[in-house]
């Protein structure tokens, strides 16, 4: 039961089910409405208008229309010169795509020329001409209205999901690492943590595509309050957890590299492995409590989550102060492959600067002016209409 649930939020099912009804509506309606027989092209425009998120609704639907409008045009003008034939085939296809471009309705380009050559082909080109501007039209606004009237879900949960168990794998791999400290460390299992610190960086690829269909689901969303709060805090956290990825990467080849040296031997005396075990230890706790941390929504929950990083980054830089005495003194006995140690070092301090809160929170407040700024560059209307609506607001109150 508990699968069937989880299925059934996934953003394919959503999107399967959204667009066939949308695609069925827009049929019946242009039914009603077209003079066509069997009027398809309202079904096929409100498919691919009705997209996971609001935001991509209304981008994609006003690229489709155009498209559809410039390739009815071109054929309209070419048909009032010359009939079909090969040649006038070939250069209809050639206007429309160099006019798609210029119109710039991006993936839509080829439905420019797909567009001219259905309205060029048939024999009464004005009226089939307009009967599919008609129903484009019907399409793109059942598809816009579908999504405004039942409005689609914010996937901000699925992308913290995402977020929390890609730092779940780097804490295990931590994890993983300081256990191995004891004792004699194989290349191999050295090399093995190595591919799996690798292999995070399709993990983030993976994260990165559901933050990006998050933020989508986040503009223009009238559920969501601060969509642009929400979405620079996933962003800037997710971007965070991409750099410790990073330098746990080259974490594992400092000691791959370290095993390579000391094949019949420990990696370290026992004091070095458990100041190194206890540091690795608080920085895979603090790596999971920043995750959790990030995706919490709940102000009790995020000041408990806060707290808990609080002393995972307390406890980890005591850790690291700890394994840096002993460290030094252990190299300035026997200084072999000295700048592997202070690498080690280094990249626990990386990891511990990202994660640092007042940090976090001087970058959290840079990118909200900034976003801020763009957007309102970018969208002055929108914002003298939005500063408009709250004055009128204020006033009515």
């Amino acid at each position: 039961m508990t699968e069937f649930v989880k299925r059934r939020r996934e953003p394919v099912v959503v999107q399967t089910l959204r667009s066939a009804a949308a695609a069925t509506i827009a049929y019946v309606v242009a039914l009603q409405i077209s003079s066509a027989a069997a009027p398809l092209t309202a079904p096929l425009t409100a498919l691919l208008v009705v997209q996971v998120t609001l935001y991509a609704t209304l981008t994609t639907g006003v690229r489709r229309v155009n498209s559809v409008v410039v390739g009815v045009l071109i054929a309209i003008g070419f048909s009032a010169l010359v009939g079909l034939t090969w040649w006038s085939l070939g250069l209809i296809i050639l206007a429309s795509l160099t006019v798609g471009h210029l119109v710039r309705v991006s993936e839509f380009v080829p439905e420019v020329a797909i567009s001219a050559m259905l309205v060029l082909g048939v024999t009464r080109v004005t009226d089939t001409a307009w009967d599919r501007v008609l129903e484009t039209l019907i399409g793109a606004g059942v598809g816009l209205l579908f999504n405004v009237v039942f409005a689609p879900p914010v996937w901000v949960e699925t992308a913290g999901e995402s977020i929390e168990d890609l730092a779940r794998r780097m804490r295990l791999l931590l994890e993983r690492i300081a256990r191995e400290l004891g004792g004699h460390t194989p290349v191999a299992a050295a090399a093995a943590r190595l591919h799996e610190a690798r292999r995070l960086d399709h993990d983030v690829t993976e994260v990165d595509a559901a933050l990006r269909q998050a933020e989508d689901s986040l503009r223009l969303n009238p559920r969501v309050k601060e969509g642009l709060l929400h979405r620079i805090v996933l962003r800037t956290g997710l971007d965070t957890l991409e750099i410790c990825a990073v330098v746990l990467r080259v974490l594992a080849r400092t000691l791959t590299d370290l095993a390579k040296n000391r094949t019949d031997e420990p990696l370290f005396p026992p004091d070095v492995t458990d100041a190194l075990q206890d540091l690795f230890t608080h920085v895979a706790g603090a790596v999971e409590s920043f995750a959790v941390l990030v995706t919490t929504q709940v102000s009790a929950n995020a000041e408990e989550a806060e707290s808990r990083l609080a002393e995972e980054l307390r406890s980890a830089c005591e850790a690291r102060e700890k394994a840096a005495d002993i460290l030094l003194f252990r190299v300035q006995q026997h200084p072999r492959q000295w700048q592997l140690h202070g690498a080690l070092l280094a990249e626990s301090d990386r990891i511990l600067d990202e994660l640092d809160m007042e940090q976090r929170s001087m970058r959290l407040m840079e990118e909200l002016d900034r976003a801020t700024r763009e957007e309102r560059e970018r969208y002055p209307w929108l914002h003298r209409l939005m500063r408009w609506v709250r004055g009128n607001g204020f006033a009515a109150r």
